[in-house]
């Protein structure tokens, strides 16, 4: 019996996603490394920079800018939005935490979406925390997280985001997680085709902060649209009690060779600051260095600014962080 267009497109995508997941098993996980934002590191192998004019940069607020904020109930999401519009932003990014009990209320995504819409601002993006890990071993674990994702997709479709970010968090070896990834964010992109939101996934904790591994994870879910979202920090891929996030740093990848493995794949990049000197440059990572780097990619997308200091006010630090951005490209 012949299917709707819509059946066929699920039928090519799960087509595409098999292929990749049983190639999976013939490839060899890269070993990894790590990060940590405290001593400004000096970059190695920076490619030469592309001859040609520029192109014209297209700046993007990420929500975590307001962070502190936003946890203290000062903020909601739609005076992040107005904010982003105030401040001349194109687009938005928004972080499901500051909005998870809402993702299938429809009348607040209308809103959301209204609230945009009259600020003059692009949905773009929403970054997806806390929906279960998608690289977990436990097949019964790994469909749960899925079925949650799934509903940030239609959250997504109904804002007018095109994409979703999700992390690829999972345990055991890096080995396991990634196989566990393909199986759990392949499927998830597969469901997510047909609704027009496609998949990236950011550095963003444990071995994704391994530029190596999570590039090679993303090349082999590029037949069903994943990217990756390229983030200028979080490349610490150890955590001491095997934390994510909060504990020191054991082992540190190296950050410039992280943006050049993720910088093919990206469809975004974050571009991240914590502190900066009497100039306005920041001081941990060298911002001529890695915009060389994205320059290098032909890289057109959004440059989304997210500042996540603490010595300056929010909107102080998201202004410091446009400028120098704006200086470096």
């Amino acid at each position: 019996m012949a299917g709707s267009p819509k059946t066929h497109l699920v039928m090519r995508y799960t087509f595409h996603y098999l292929s990749a997941f049983l190639f999976c098993s013939f490839l060899v996980a890269c070993s990894s490394s790590s990060d940590q934002v405290k001593v400004k590191e000096e970059p190695t192998d920076i490619p030469e920079q592309r001859v040609g004019e520029k192109s014209i940069a297209r700046y993007s607020l990420a929500q975590w800018s307001f962070n502190r904020d936003l946890f203290a109930g000062e903020m909601t999401s739609q005076d992040f939005v107005k904010a982003a519009g105030e401040m001349g932003f194109e687009g938005v990014e928004y972080v499901s935490q500051f909005f998870q009990d809402k993702v299938e209320d429809e009348s607040y995504l209308d809103e959301l979406a209204a609230t945009a819409k009259q600020a003059g601002v692009k949905n773009l993006m929403i970054m997806v925390d806390r929906a279960g890990n998608l690289g977990a071993s436990d097949l019964t674990e790994r469909e749960t997280a899925i079925k949650e994702h799934l509903k940030w997709v239609r959250a997504a479709k109904r804002l007018g985001c095109p994409i979703i970010r999700v992390n690829a968090h999972g345990d055991g070896t890096p080995e396991a997680i990634k196989t566990a990834c393909l199986d759990g964010i392949g499927r998830l992109a597969a469901a997510a085709a047909p609704e027009d939101v496609r998949i990236i996934i950011e550095n963003h904790g444990g071995i994704s902060n391994d530029g190596a591994w999570l590039a090679d994870l993303v090349r082999q879910l590029q037949p069903l649209g994943v990217g990756s979202l390229a983030d200028f920090d979080n490349w610490c891929t150890e955590r001491v009690g095997g934390q994510l996030w909060g504990t020191p740093c054991i082992n540190r990848y190296d950050r410039y060779r992280g943006l050049r493995e993720l910088m093919p794949y990206a469809e975004s990049v974050s571009v991240k600051a914590f502190e900066f000197d009497a100039e306005g440059n920041e001081t941990t990572m060298d911002y001529d260095a890695l915009f060389k780097i994205i320059r290098a990619a032909d890289y057109g997308g959004y440059l989304g600014i997210e500042y996540e200091g603490h010595e300056l006010s929010s909107r102080e630090g998201i202004e410091k962080t446009l400028a120098l951005a704006k200086r470096s490209w």
